[in-house]
């Protein structure tokens, strides 16, 4: 049996924790959203997500748990965990994991000045780069095709919700 690593222990446990986190602001967030009448479009493929992310956190856990930890490519993740919190501070009370659409305008400060989708943008680079840090390429791959296929129906589910906010304004 192979001998535990503390470094990659240490960092699956920080995407553990970070992830279970991230789910009670999440529905925090969208409780309130909900109360303050916003209405949620595209519940049909969440489930789709939702499996897709825990299939990718336990195929970290079971490959990675043993291996060395890249000191590159964790630079990189910590890299996009900054740009995480910009999404996340940019969004405020109203970043949630589903699509929550208030009758208000989008936002569009922080990063979402310059791009449509920034936390599509480092979720994707997340689930290439955090397998990576474990050196999991084939994790790496496997889980960025997948979720290309599933970001494909979400950004498509997203953009008609928030268009037809903008063409009710």
């Amino acid at each position: 049996m192979a001998e535990v690593h503390p470094a990659a222990l240490a960092f699956i446990s920080f995407l553990l924790l970070q992830r279970a986190a991230e789910l009670v602001l999440a529905g925090r967030n969208t409780r309130r959203l909900l109360a303050r009448g916003a209405v949620e479009h595209g519940a049909g493929h969440y489930p789709l997500i939702v499996i897709l992310h825990a299939a990718w956190l336990l195929a970290i856990c079971v490959g990675g748990w043993s291996r060395p930890v890249s000191p590159g490519w964790l630079a990189v993740f910590a890299m996009l965990q900054l740009c995480r919190l910009w999404v996340l501070a940019s969004l405020g009370p109203r970043w949630t994991t589903r699509i929550i659409v208030l009758d208000e305008p989008p936002v569009r400060r922080g990063p979402y000045r310059w791009i449509a989708h920034p936390n599509y943008a480092v979720v994707v680079a997340e689930i290439a780069v955090a397998p990576l840090v474990l050196g999991l390429w084939p994790v790496a791959v496997a889980f960025s095709i997948l979720n290309a296929l599933v970001l494909r129906i979400r950004i498509r589910a997203e953009t008609r919700a928030l268009n037809g906010i903008r063409a009710g304004s």
